[in-house]
Order: C-alpha cells, then structure tokens, then sequence
C-alpha cells in the first residue's frame, strides 16, 4: 500500500502538472487571438477541469506520506485542495455543460447570470478556487526540509504562495483589463512547478525497485 500511496501520488501530480501548462498554452493562444469561440472556451474550462482531480490526489498522497508530527499542515492542505476543487469545478461544469453550448446556439441571454465574466457569480468562484490552491501550497510549505528534493519543493511551494495575493488582485481589483492579467503571469510557471516538485519527491520516495525509500522528515507509514 505505500508504495502504490508513492506511485499515485507521483503520477497524479504528473498529470496535473501537464493540465496546468496544458492550461497555459490555451491560454496564451486565445490571448494571442489564434483560438476563438467555442473552441477556446471549451480548451480552457476543460483544460482546467482536468487539472482537478488529479491535485486533489497528489494531495492526498502527500497527506498519507506525511510524518505524524506533520500531519495538521499536510491536512489543511488537504482541506484547502478540497476547497479548490469544489469552487472551480462548480464553476467549470456551468461553463462547459451550459453555457458555452447556450452561447453557440445564440440564447446566451437565458443563462447570462452563469456566464463566467469579471466580477461575476462565477469568476468570484474561480478567484476562491485558485486562491484556495494557493493556501494549500501555502500550508504545505512546513511539510518539507530544507535540504536535498524537498529543498526545492519549499522553493515552489514558496514561489506560487508568493504569488497568489496578485491573482486576488486580478480577480478582484475594481476594473478588469488584459494589462491587469499580467499580474497573474507568474502563475503559469509557478503552479506547475510546485505540482511538479511535490510529484518529483514522491518519485524520489521510491528506490530503483520501486519500493519504498524514506524520505527525510517525511514517512511512508
């Protein structure tokens, strides 16, 4: 059981890694104006629905690899994913299964007040989902050593909890623009960085026969 804890816990934070750039990508060619409507709709809340499931693994494998004297900060994070994902999976699954195809057949005009746009009901929901993504790295952060593979998670871990006051910032400052957006640039590299790290200390948690290699301050019990 720990080592399959280790292998999904790896392979999960793999697969949210490649969402989150996947995300990215999307992202930059709708604002470079080489995806439009439905297609980039569509690519980006589906993109990001992927992403979820997969956090909310590696996650919960980082909780059960956690040491016991450790656990409060790997539960909250835990807790703080959960969070995360019921807001922007809300949030997604309107956007995809309703709006969007509302938009194609022109009667956006009946579900308006579901459209994701600023300072709407559900861009306030993907502004909490990240924000509460951010504290999840945030409280994660006394999880890890400050030496070897978990060095550089805490430099992750750090990088993206420094970030997430300026996502508050585009999401909520008064007058939404594209130079606002800049803010949140940031993000792109430092989310699935630190997806990426917390994955790479669960492949470093296995030896070459793949069973179970105790990493410091951290337990496969």
């Amino acid at each position: 059981m720990r080592n399959t804890v280790l292998k999904i816990g790896f392979w999960s934070g793999l697969l949210a890694f490649t969402f989150t750039i996947a995300y990215v990508v999307v992202q930059l060619l709708q604002v470079w104006g080489i995806l439009s409507f439905p297609l980039d709709e569509i690519f980006i809340y589906g993109t990001s629905l992927c992403i979820v499931i997969p956090f909310l693994f590696e996650m919960l494998a980082l909780h059960y690899v956690t040491a016991d004297d450790k656990k409060f900060w790997s539960h909250a994070a835990l807790v703080f994913s959960i969070l995360y994902a019921v807001f922007v999976t809300s949030n997604y699954v309107v956007q995809l299964a309703t709006v969007v195809p509302m938009k194609i057949k022109s009667r956006l005009g009946e579900v308006a007040i579901l459209e994701q746009t600023p300072h709407s009901l559900f861009w306030n929901f993907d502004a909490l989902g990240y924000i509460f993504m951010g504290l999840s790295g945030l409280v994660a952060i006394p999880i890890f050593e400050k030496h070897g593979i978990q060095k550089w998670v805490r430099v992750a871990l750090i990088g993206n909890s420094a970030v997430t006051p300026l996502i508050a910032i585009v999401y909520f400052y008064p007058t939404y623009s594209e130079r606002l957006l800049i803010l949140g640039y940031p993000w792109a590299i430092t989310a699935p960085a630190f997806m990426l790290m917390i994955a790479i200390s669960f492949r470093k948690g296995l030896n070459l026969r793949g069973q179970p290699a105790l990493l410091p301050g951290l337990s496969i019990y």
